[in-house]
């Protein structure tokens, strides 16, 4: 590898290898206190709901439906103007909006003007600042490491992910118990912060160069092309749709899991925390096995492995009821989060690998629309299933339609053979 060149400003270095990879660093250490600061927030915010304004399973619906509707409405957009623009630049202007959205509600709070429609605000500004933050990072995390290194960097990203999700409810718990919960949602603003001035100080030089983009068209033949890649390719549709259902079923179930605690098993809010960390424990162990599997076992077979593990198991989650029987709902989110994570370790340095660079954004989004666009339906219908039916039901509901869709991989187009493809796909 040629010597790194410091002469001049304007030389640009590229990428080393990953252990030596400052700007990597960066984006990692600054995603993984973003993503603390969020987990802290999906215990936070619905206590504040429940335990300051007293809301029900229609509102804890319309909490998460709020936070997800973005992706249907400028999702497919987002993924064609992140395709004209500098990703990193987007990602810092989406961590700053997101911490004005967040940070507005302990002002309201301690200003006596915090209600239920504040919260359904932040959610949906902060849902939009989301959307552009994850598909700009899907396009930058292939120009801060080498290609070689994209298996290791994204068990790292996901593996830090996966143990800040078990810390931050904890933490959330803890800081309702200690400061209160709108109080609490200041760790989310911080967070926020921090990851827009990693960012801010990765140095361009540092990066691979931006992918060659064809001569600029109209927006909307942008977004189509997406969607006609996404749509044709047989791996990226069957991705998209299965992701799709999965993200349906877990986001209803998700929904109503801190009602179900609170309410249905009476445990405290401190405890809470504790329980949704537990679980977020099999997050960190998938991120941690996804690499080290496909690579022995091959990455068609560990994604059939994996998903088939996160099914089934989230069914203890309805089974819990007070008492030592909560112990079910640590234990099904935990061999949840193993599969889930883990696949999605493998899937996502499949698509950086399989996807032409400069349409990455836009494939992304297009996928995104239908990975993430059932996410608010999944809130809106958990929401009044829980009034008409109950909690505990519709989490039965839920969980079963994920572990049916689990299965999925056995009649996709990865049902046999060892690996995914290797090369990139044809988006002639």
């Amino acid at each position: 590898m040629p010597a790194v060149t410091t002469s001049s400003p304007t030389t640009t270095t590229g990428p080393v290898p990953l252990r030596r990879n400052r700007s990597f660093v960066l984006l990692w250490v600054g995603e993984g206190v973003s993503v603390l600061g969020a987990m802290t927030t999906t215990v936070v915010v619905p206590l504040l709901a429940v335990t300051e304004f007293g809301a029900g399973a229609g509102w804890m619906g319309l909490l998460t439906a709020a936070a997800w509707l973005p992706w249907l409405v400028v999702g497919l957009p987002a993924g064609a103007w992140v395709d004209r623009l500098d990703p990193r630049r987007v990602m810092v202007v989406a961590d700053l909006v997101a911490a004005a959205a967040v940070g507005s509600v302990p002002v309201a709070f301690l200003l006596g003007v915090l209600g239920l429609p504040h919260l359904l605000a932040a959610a949906l500004a902060g849902g939009a600042c989301s959307v552009f933050f994850r598909t700009a990072y899907a396009a930058f995390v292939p120009r801060v490491v080498r290609e070689d290194d994209l298996d290791a960097a994204n068990g790292r990203l996901y593996g830090t992910e996966s143990a800040m999700q078990v810390a931050g409810p904890g933490v959330g718990g803890l800081l309702v118990q200690l400061v209160g919960a709108a109080v609490a949602v200041v760790a989310d603003v911080v967070s926020f912060l921090v990851s827009a001035a990693c960012l801010w100080r990765i140095d361009p030089r540092t990066l691979r160069p931006a992918p060659e983009r064809p001569e600029r068209g109209r927006l909307r033949d942008e977004i189509a092309d997406g969607v006609r890649i996404v749509r044709r390719d047989p791996f990226l549709r069957f991705f998209s749709l299965q992701g799709a259902a999965s993200n349906f079923a877990l986001t209803g179930y998700g929904a109503l899991l801190v009602l179900f605690l609170v309410r249905d098993l009476d445990v405290r809010p401190a405890t809470v925390g504790l329980l949704v960390s537990a679980g977020s424990v099999g997050g960190l162990l998938g991120a941690a096995v996804a690499s080290p599997l496909a690579h022995r076992v091959g990455t068609a077979r560990a994604m059939r492995w994996l998903q088939v593990l996160g099914g089934p198991t989230a069914l203890l989650v309805p089974l819990a009821g007070p008492g030592p029987a909560v112990a079910l709902v640590p234990v099904g989110v935990a061999l949840v989060g193993v599969g889930v994570v883990g696949a999605n370790v493998v899937r996502s340095a499949f698509r950086q690998r399989y996807t032409p660079p400069h349409l990455l954004g836009r494939t992304t989004s297009a996928s995104s629309v239908l990975n993430f666009g059932t996410m608010p339906l999944a809130g809106l219908v958990a929401g009044w299933l829980g009034t008409a039916l109950g909690v505990q039901p519709t989490i039965l509901v839920m969980t079963a339609l994920h572990a049916v869709v689990s299965l999925a991989p056995y009649v996709g187009p990865y049902r046999r053979g060892r690996d995914l493809p290797p090369g990139r796909l044809d988006a002639a």
